[in-house]
């Protein structure tokens, strides 16, 4: 039992939370690619991730996992994008701040599925059954390089106006 659900259900708790902050934060970049800012979507994704994050901490561990290490970066990342969105209103050098700790909380959340994904899933886990062949790390690679492009993008596009903050 986690917080009194079977880990059964928790897990899908997580899993849940995971996918729908992903899902949120990719809905959160489309907007800021263009330039505007959702309310909606980046409180979804924020609170979700902020979630997963959390929960992962629930599940039963011995020792510090590096799993509790992602989850430790991604919630220090979301602090800094909370205290940039709310405590200055992405005002300045903070709007970038902003910028890049969601980007790094939604790619670790992305890092860790992709890790799930050749873990769990038999065609992907045929291709790298330890985590350390070279399709999982091309998956990683491709995964990071995608979210360094977006940040140069969303760097020089999101440029919203205090007050929608």
């Amino acid at each position: 039992m986690v917080f009194g659900m079977s880990l059964s259900a928790f897990t899908t708790l997580h899993t849940v939370l995971s996918l729908i902050g992903i899902a949120a934060g990719f809905v959160a970049i489309i907007v800021m690619l263009r330039g505007r800012f959702s309310k909606g979507w980046t409180w979804l994704f924020l609170f979700t991730t902020i979630m997963t994050s959390v929960t992962g901490y629930g599940f039963p561990a011995d020792r510090v996992l590096p799993s509790h290490i992602v989850g430790a970066i991604s919630l220090i990342a979301l602090a800094l994008a909370l205290y940039a969105l709310l405590g200055t209103r992405l005002r300045g050098g903070w709007r970038a701040v902003y910028v890049v700790t969601a980007l790094i909380a939604l790619y670790l959340n992305c890092f860790v599925g992709v890790v799930q994904a050749f873990q769990k899933l038999p065609p992907l886990h045929a291709l790298a059954p330890t985590g350390a062949e070279t399709p999982f790390v091309i998956a990683q690679l491709v995964t990071l390089a995608i979210f360094i492009a977006l940040g140069f993008l969303m760097l020089r596009r999101f440029h919203p106006a205090p007050e929608i903050v």
